[in-house]
């Protein structure tokens, strides 16, 4: 899990750079930072549901071994 929370971390952070340089006039930064909210959300998307996957793996593992 780690290695999640660091590569969200990196995508935030390349996002926050580049959102600070468009508001300072650099409009090629806006492109970027959009990119980087693009990137976000794709990877949020896809944690959410292994974080699902696993959940529902150890509550079937858990009702099986109580059965």
């Amino acid at each position: 899990m780690p290695n999640t929370t660091d590569t969200l971390k990196q995508i935030v952070e390349t996002f926050s750079v580049e959102a600070e340089k468009f508001y300072g006039g650099n409009n090629a930064a806006g492109s970027r930072a959009r990119k980087a909210l693009q990137e976000i959300g794709k990877y949020v998307k896809n944690e959410r549901k292994a974080i699902q996957e696993e959940k529902n793996t150890r509550k079937a593992t858990k009702t099986g071994a109580a059965a």
